[in-house]
């Protein structure tokens, strides 16, 4: 009587491009600790250097507080703009065909190649009092540079390809032929928007939110340029911050930082969270 052989395991057979689960998961603990987990446990101990009342001081002085207000304010308004706006350009892109659409698609990924010190002055050009587009602002009272609202300017310009380029892929993937049942049915335009489409790239435009939001708050380099850095009306955070190293006052720039790394990481995970209940609610029509 003959035994059976069992036949090799799969997965000891296949053969894997990559090493194996431990040492690619040391490898990936490794590197997030020298890139991330170690300067963040850094950061939280130099500005545990400080007692409490001048940990307090350092980060509810007026001016700072003003800056966590306009930081955060400006964020949130830009990346609400480019929400719409890079919905806008995703959908040309991907359901229109016209002359010089490469040319456009390669426009939108400029902010991530453009140093930001170059497009804060190129924004700083365009926009002051005698720049190509705001002269004509000036001339109805509006100034656009140097105050709040150049601010805005320079977060949007520098989070527009965040949101594109999340909500790109999922619109090309997207079924048209949902569309057409949807018009067959009888659904006006706006209901094929609200109900077919926008459940479905809602979660990129979440994600794309809260990419270009990140990116903002810590935006420096193409900000000091436009905003006329006036303390308590268009002093942005990270210049505060900058303002302390310069000082030599380590302890007190990191205990600023602590209360940015704490306000958008708490950001950060509602809106993780809201993406979590939307695909939940999507996915369980």
């Amino acid at each position: 009587m003959s035994s059976a052989v069992p036949a090799p395991r799969k997965a000891r057979s296949a053969r894997r491009v990559l090493p194996g689960f431990g040492l690619t998961l040391g490898y990936t603990i490794f590197y997030l600790s020298i890139i991330v987990l170690i300067p963040l446990v850094a950061l939280i101990s130099a500005s545990l250097s400080l007692t409490w009342s001048q940990f307090w001081d350092a980060v509810a002085a007026p001016p700072v507080v003003a800056s966590y207000r306009l930081s955060f304010s400006m964020s949130f308004i830009a990346a609400c703009v480019n929400v719409v706006f890079g919905m806008l350009i995703a959908w040309v892109l991907v359901r229109y065909q016209f002359p010089g659409k490469k040319v456009v698609d390669a426009l939108v990924d400029l902010p991530f190649a453009l140093p930001t010190a170059v497009a804060g002055i190129s924004l700083s050009a365009l926009y002051a009092g005698n720049g190509w587009v705001g002269q004509y602002f000036e001339s109805l009272g509006i100034q656009m540079a140097y105050n709040p609202k150049g601010i805005a300017i320079a977060l949007i310009f520098i989070g527009l390809p965040f949101v594109v380029r999340t909500v790109q892929p999922v619109l090309e993937d997207f079924e048209k032929e949902l569309e057409e049942a949807a018009t067959s049915l009888g659904a006006s335009r706006w209901q094929i928007f609200y109900k077919v489409i926008l459940p479905h790239v809602g979660p990129a435009l979440l994600t794309g939110f809260a990419m270009a939001f990140a990116r903002a708050v810590g935006e420096y380099g193409s900000v000091i340029f436009i905003a006329g850095n006036i303390p308590m009306v268009s002093e942005i955070t990270p210049l505060i911050i900058m303002a302390k190293l310069d000082q030599h006052d380590l302890a007190g720039a990191t205990a600023v930082a602590v209360v940015m790394l704490i306000i958008s990481f708490v950001l950060l995970l509602l809106i993780n969270a809201l993406q979590a209940w939307q695909r939940k609610t999507v996915g369980g029509r």
